[in-house]
């Protein structure tokens, strides 16, 4: 199949994967798109919002819907390394075995990443990085396509361990999670209440993302596009050349380099998706918010006048 018979069949299977997922989450159309869009560029995603807005449902439906295998790992403080790697036990014939953690699936979820110490949260980085853990010095490959999604509620803070900026940026997206409008809400109450079960039908194999993974990076960019994200990254780093007075005023640190990479692999999706050959300006600015809002830090001034990670990209755009 050529490249662009292969972005169009992309189209149309997208639209029928979200009719799927939308089987039985009602709403939040903008954050199935950024999941869709991190699964497709090969990235992994962080979700924030407060309980019961059915985070873990709507991940285990579209890895339903995808045809993966999926994981969840609840976090909690006293969750060691090896209960999310896995651990060699003693067998019958006094042998060593190793017995797989859930983090051998194609989706993980991690559930409340920010409940666990550093020790733990930093067993998921190799696997983010490399799709392989290291084990009693044993290299082992993760199934592809691999994708996390880590899950972070705003609210109780205390004895908490946020992500360190290291790790943050191993996150593609940052998605916020909103409550849903009144007539969905109603639609919710109906459609859990009763006694109606869909069936989510798979619709993808695994190969088939690792090829769609594969097209979207051969998707060509126009140099305008790569400098504008880049020039958009550039603006977000406080005493740089491309700084504003703004940005020096309100943020301690910007964005690195893997956010304009980021930027550039995110647009090539969205513009794949909407049945472009090539992404635009556009295309950057569609996806940026959500790449840029968990690589900026604010300063306690931004804090003070109450201004948001929100406010000050679409400043810049």
């Amino acid at each position: 199949m050529s490249d662009v018979a292969a972005i169009q069949n992309l189209v149309q299977k997208r639209t029928e994967l979200k009719k799927e997922i939308a089987k039985i989450i009602v709403g939040q159309d903008d954050v199935v798109d950024q999941i869709l869009l991190s699964i497709f560029s090969g990235g992994h995603a962080l979700l924030v919002g407060v309980p019961g807005l059915a985070k873990t449902l709507m991940v285990n439906t579209i890895s339903q819907a995808l045809g993966l295998d999926f994981k969840r790992i609840q976090f909690t403080p006293d969750l060691m390394p090896s209960d999310i790697l896995g651990s060699e036990i003693l067998d019958e014939s006094r042998q060593f075995k190793f017995i797989k953690g859930p983090i051998f699936a194609n989706i993980i979820l991690a559930d409340e990443i920010n409940r666990t110490p550093p020790k733990t949260q930093a067993a998921l980085l190799e696997a983010m990085q490399e799709r392989a853990v290291t084990i009693a010095g044993q290299n082992y490959k993760l199934d592809l396509p691999y994708f996390v999604l880590a899950t972070q509620n705003p609210i109780e803070q205390e004895g908490t361990y946020p992500l360190p900026e290291a790790q943050l940026d191993r996150f593609m997206f940052a998605i916020k999670l909103e409550y849903p409008t009144f007539a969905e809400e109603v639609e919710v109450v109906k459609s859990t209440t009763s006694d109606a079960k869909p069936v989510i039908h798979p619709l993808f194999s695994a190969q088939e993302i690792i090829d769609f993974q594969h097209l979207i990076r051969r998707i060509p960019v126009a140099d305008n596009v790569v400098e504008y994200a880049v020039t958009l990254v550039g603006k977000t780093r406080p005493k740089s050349p491309l700084a504003s007075e703004y940005v020096n005023n309100y943020l301690d640190w910007g964005a690195g380099p893997r956010a304009s990479q980021n930027l550039i692999l995110a647009a090539k999706a969205n513009a794949a998706f909407h049945g472009k050959f090539s992404p635009d300006i556009e295309d950057v600015k569609a996806v940026a918010v959500g790449i840029l809002r968990h690589r900026i830090i604010k300063n306690y001034k931004a804090d003070a006048e109450g201004i948001s990670e929100e406010m000050i990209i679409a400043k810049l755009l």
